[in-house]
């Protein structure tokens, strides 16, 4: 792997399901120790465009190497390298946080400590607690602690603060500026754009399966001629962030 290799590098995606295009055309790049979010409408194609991203959908068309990796030929390589966290953790009900924590720690060879995840997404007081008597925002903070347990040097988030209170959210966000501090490189997808504009240093905006833009916060609110991140996506894309698919 060559040094100048960008962390994320997503060149014409496209995924179909059955009749429906969920990606039509996403290409992305994201540099190493930048952070780049993504944000669309419900149905604009982000979580089948960073589960192409992660390996985990096979695209019908376009390319994806993270880290110079092929994540459909290079798969064992880039579990040691990338830490995924989706909006749904499928995850062992009955097993407890420490439990789970120290599972996934197993699979690397130099995994951060235990306490050291219990502390950073501050779940310590509930380390004998089980899965499914977390509640949801810890659920969330426990998605984050496996996905960083190897100490990836990529991260891909999705939806990071579904279901978070106010001050859990921002606690997650702290998170996620630590790891930045660290040199690791992340893909956000958010629907919040106080988020977005706090922690990334560009933003994609997908709509109906394609980019319409990409560019800095900044960037897109000056190009759409508005004050704000939430009134540029609208002048974007004619939708509300929060919109459901038609």
């Amino acid at each position: 792997m060559h040094s100048t290799e960008p962390a994320i590098l997503a060149e014409h995606l496209a995924k179909s399901y059955r009749d429906t295009r969920a990606v039509v055309d996403v290409s992305l790049r994201v540099e190493v120790g930048e952070a780049v979010g993504v944000v669309g409408a419900n149905g604009a194609g982000k979580t089948t465009t960073v589960e192409m991203i992660a390996g985990l959908r096979v695209p019908e068309q376009g390319r994806v190497r993270v880290l110079g990796l092929d994540p459909r030929r290079d798969r064992a390589r880039l579990r040691q390298v990338l830490g995924v966290q989706l909006q749904q953790a499928q995850l062992h009900h009955a097993l407890r946080v420490t439990e789970l924590v120290n599972l996934y720690r197993s699979f690397y060879p130099d995994p951060r400590p235990t306490e050291e995840l219990l502390n950073l997404v501050e779940l310590t007081e509930q380390r004998r607690t089980s899965f499914d008597k977390l509640s949801g925002g810890q659920q969330q903070r426990l998605s984050i602690a496996l996905a960083i347990a190897g100490r990836p040097r990529v991260v891909i988030l999705d939806e990071l603060t579904t279901g978070l209170d106010p001050t859990a959210r921002r606690r997650m966000w702290g998170t996620v500026e630590r790891l930045r501090s660290e040199g690791v490189s992340v893909l956000l997808v958010s629907h919040t754009m106080e988020e977005v504009e706090r922690l990334c240093d560009r933003v994609v905006v997908l709509d109906a399966g394609r980019v319409v833009a990409l560019d800095t916060p900044a960037g897109l609110i000056a190009r759409a001629g508005t004050t704000t991140l939430d009134d540029a996506f609208v002048a974007l894309t004619g939708r509300q962030l929060t919109e459901e698919p038609a």
